[in-house]
């Protein structure tokens, strides 16, 4: 079982990656180039929107976000296109990293942190 889970993680890794490279490509739809590139943007990004260290909910976008995100993509590019990138991310020898997918997160967090401080002040400064 373990090692039906490494295969599973590694064509999941290749996918991702295949998915970035299809996403660049014009026999892909637009539809599935825009979901392409938040997909692979998240999934490469080295910052996760919800941060590891969080019991149970650090991994769940891990195990069901990113798969889901991936295997919705995958649907949507037609299969000689996938097959063709598939083969071009198996042969990469590394993964490449967003770093527009890292500042994006970055920028989540920081306008949620901002929004929750000022519902916060709005809630507790008001004068009874």
């Amino acid at each position: 079982m373990l090692s039906h889970m490494k295969i599973w993680a590694r064509r999941l890794t290749r996918d991702g990656h295949a998915i970035y490279l299809a996403s660049r490509d014009p026999r892909v739809p637009w539809y599935a180039k825009f979901l392409a590139i938040a997909v692979a943007g998240y999934a490469l990004s080295p910052i996760d929107l919800i941060p590891d260290f969080i019991p149970v909910l650090g991994y769940l976008d891990d195990l069901i976000i990113v798969p889901f995100g991936i295997w919705l993509v995958v649907s949507l590019i037609p299969a000689e296109i996938m097959n063709e990138y598939r083969a071009i991310a198996s042969e990469a020898g590394q993964r490449p990293v967003s770093r527009a997918g890292m500042i994006t997160i970055i920028v989540l967090w920081i306008f949620g942190t901002l929004t929750l401080g000022w519902i916060g002040y709005a809630h507790w400064a008001r004068p009874n």
